[in-house]
């Protein structure tokens, strides 16, 4: 059990003693997290009946796990996350579209146009891939982090892709715009404390079979290495159903929003499984209160060397977007598309005419 105080945000050195002190009645070394914030071992009856009447105390809060950071109570409303031109968090919407891999020149750019075309804010896409199968594809590498940046650079779009190695750190830090930690990373403690060195935004995504207070315990090593930057993900979790690729739990967002102030995305692709089912569960995130949701789109997902099944055709990517308008609104939230991609530039780059439009 741990509690969490949560003071004025211009409390003095002399009040934040004062808190400390009275605590150590209760808990003889209570942590001190920042100005504002300080967790205690006591329940929260106990802490209440310490400091709960003083002045700079804003609220005492009980936890279910060790979270102090994460939990909803560590800060003055809720966290955003700047990507690109956009902000994951608040009153908005993001939407991050892209291919599980990229694979050729040609696959990275007509995909990254289409995304920009549709009005969707980030571009995703895996060079370095964990695949079940040691023969399976493993993503290009350095390569197709070039072919990324590139399509970055003619899109104008923020580039997210998964992080799997600590020898990677340093080339994807400085190279990308958000950093995602797959599922199957999600406990890779040593991985979320470098990166939480770092302070480049963060994608974390639930593991297969994490709870939710699992999750955010593994949000909080990021947390406590300085990197404030970060966003969680409910990709799906593991049942005993079958019919479907995993179950997403949508029910997961409305216990993340008692529990934390960070940004909740949701990933439907590896939940469906298959492409038919992608915007029907986009558009239950929508509506359940998501921040936004990362979408697996190719140009043709018929070749696709990974995850194929489950890509949205991008002919499809302007439908998702029409409908997302009136799911997100639903949940109070608006939806505010980015502007058309610069095409003509993008085509120069590649030698080739790209004239798919927004709808």
């Amino acid at each position: 059990m741990t509690t969490v105080i949560l003071l004025q945000e211009h409390t003095t050195r002399d009040q934040l003693s004062d808190v400390v002190d009275r605590l150590s009645d209760v808990d003889k070394s209570p942590n001190v997290h920042s100005d504002t914030l300080v967790s205690t071992s006591a329940s929260a009856a106990a802490a209440r009946d310490a400091v709960g009447a003083l002045p700079q105390v804003v609220h005492v809060q009980g936890l279910t796990a060790d979270y102090p950071k994460a939990a909803l109570g560590a800060r003055h409303g809720m966290s955003k996350v700047r990507l690109g031109s956009s902000v994951i968090g608040g009153n908005g919407f993001t939407v991050i579209a892209g291919p599980c891999s990229v694979e050729t020149p040609d696959q990275m750019m007509r995909t990254s146009m289409a995304v920009r075309a549709s009005g969707a804010h980030a571009l995703r896409g895996g060079v370095f891939k964990p695949r079940t199968s040691p023969y399976a594809f493993q993503g290009l590498g350095r390569d197709g982090l070039s072919l990324a940046l590139e399509a970055r650079e003619a899109t104008g779009l923020p580039f997210v892709t998964e992080i799997m190695d600590l020898r990677d750190l340093p080339l994807l830090a400085e190279s990308v715009d958000m950093l995602q930690v797959g599922a199957r990373n999600m406990q890779n403690y040593s991985l979320l404390r470098e990166i939480g060195s770092t302070r480049v935004p963060v994608l974390l995504k639930r593991g297969l079979a994490a709870t939710i207070d699992e999750t955010l315990m593994a949000a909080e090593y990021l947390l406590d290495g300085g990197n404030e930057q970060v966003v969680l993900c409910e990709r799906g979790i593991r049942t005993f159903e079958s019919s479907y690729r995993f179950t997403l739990d949508v029910a997961a967002l409305t216990v993340l929003r008692e529990r934390t102030h960070l940004p909740v995305i949701v990933d439907p692709s590896h939940a469906a499984g298959a492409s038919g089912r992608v915007i029907p569960l986009a558009l239950a995130a929508a509506a359940c209160g998501a921040d936004g949701i990362i979408v697996e789109s190719h140009c043709d997902p018929s070749v696709a060397k990974c995850d194929g099944a489950q890509a949205l055709p991008v002919e499809q990517l302007p439908d998702l977007m029409r409908r997302l308008r009136f799911a997100v609104a639903s949940a109070d939230r608006r939806l505010v598309l980015n502007s058309p991609a610069p095409q003509r530039q993008a085509a120069v780059l590649y030698g080739q005419e790209v004239t798919q439009k927004a709808s």
